[in-house]
């Protein structure tokens, strides 16, 4: 069966409890209980929207490598939890006083978007110091302990809960759902950490080094070749090197393969930017402690590391601050992102997802009563992405 909103019914209750809406069908969202227990449907047939929240229909969802490490039990997540937090849907409820995109218009009903995977207060010393994705009181999808009142708190499910405060992007109604529905995780992070590398040195004419061909890889290197620079990509598995070249990388390289022979770094090198080249920008997307180490060590002199990868506790990294000094490094670290980086992310897609296969990198789709079978075929790697589908 198929479980799509009917046109909502809107309950008016007393304006300080906001606005109440009941969805029929039922909403229903996969509810995971904890490390070693399958996911449980629950249903939520009423929301209560306060000002400014919206109420969107969910049109697809994407298995990120997060939720895949979080049912795993690689990292803390609180329970019961519902997960994903990579998603692209319509408008079918708004709160008192409506909601703005980013970029201010109103949002209206029966509007294609995505949106952000965290909720700034916008208030604390860290929003206004510009960082609301690391604001104090962060509320983020996909990673909130379920609770009463927000119970859609995240991208598997029918339905999802946007909350006052949510960074909101329209999309084009042209691009199809595999392609948008990373734009709130994968592609706004690269964004992040391209922006953050050309702080420091520019991307026009660059000679780019990146570690990892997922989805945030074969995006960086997609991103950065419309930037002008020449992508030197690294990865293990033979099937994502053949990707990267297909997003644009000038040469692709075997981290495990001896620098100078034909799949080692020293010889992408060359093939990429000619002898004696190196690369100004190195961006580390795989999360291997082996390869920061070898980005630390093949990026040129006043250049900068990027560090995305590293979310989870790991061995520490032996640095030495002479090299830092001496070749005048920048290391720099991105986690989550800022609104403009949506709105980056899905301008880049309108404008490229015909040049690149971005669709081709979600493999399997499954029904959203089959969540655990979709963590499982994305914790294979087969696939940079497995789908969601709002059917149950």
């Amino acid at each position: 069966m198929t479980v799509r909103a009917v046109t909502p019914r809107v309950v008016e209750p007393p304006a300080s409890a906001g606005k109440g809406v009941s969805v029929y069908p039922s909403a229903t969202a996969m509810v995971w209980p904890g490390e070693g227990h399958p996911h449980e449907a629950v249903a939520v047939p009423g929301v209560r929207l306060s000002p400014g929240d919206t109420l969107v229909e969910i049109e697809l969802a994407t298995v990120c490598g997060s939720d895949v490490h979080t049912v795993l039990g690689h990292r803390n997540a609180p329970t019961p939890l519902v997960l994903g937090h990579e998603q692209v849907g319509r408008v079918v409820a708004l709160g008192r006083g409506g909601a703005k995109s980013v970029d201010g218009h109103r949002v209206s009903l029966g509007e294609r978007v995505v949106w952000s995977v965290a909720v700034p207060c916008g208030r604390c010393a860290r929003c206004r110091r510009g960082l609301p994705q690391k604001c104090v009181n962060l509320q983020k999808y996909g990673h909130e302990r379920m609770r009463r009142g927000w119970e859609l708190s995240g991208g598997f499910a029918t339905h999802a809960h946007i909350l006052d405060g949510t960074p909101i992007v329209p999309v084009p109604e042209d691009i199809p759902a595999t392609i948008l529905a990373p734009a709130s995780c994968a592609t706004a992070t690269v964004a992040a950490a391209l922006e953050a590398a050309s702080e420091i040195t520019p991307l026009e004419g660059a000679l780019v080094l990146v570690a990892g061909a997922g989805m945030l890889g074969l995006t960086a290197s997609a991103m950065a070749t419309e930037a002008g620079a020449r992508v030197v990509v690294s990865d293990p598995d033979p099937g994502r090197r053949d990707a990267a070249l297909a997003f644009g990388a000038v040469a692709v390289s075997d981290p495990r393969a001896a620098s100078e022979s034909p799949l080692g770094l020293g010889a992408a090198l060359v093939r990429g930017g000619g002898r004696g080249a190196a690369p100004t920008v190195a961006l580390e997307l795989s999360g291997a402690p082996a390869a920061v180490r070898s980005l630390l060590g093949a990026v040129d002199v006043g250049g900068v590391l990027v560090l995305v990868g590293s979310v989870s506790p790991g061995p520490e990294l032996a640095v030495d601050p002479e090299q830092l000094v001496r070749r005048l490094l920048t290391v720099r670290g991105v986690h989550n992102y800022a609104p403009r980086h949506l709105e980056q992310a899905v301008r880049f897609l309108a404008e490229t997802w015909t040049r690149y296969p971005f669709g081709a990198q979600v493999g399997e789709t499954f029904q959203l009563a089959s969540v655990d079978v979709a963590l499982a075929a994305a914790a294979t790697g087969a696939h940079p992405r497995v789908a969601l589908l709002p059917t149950y």
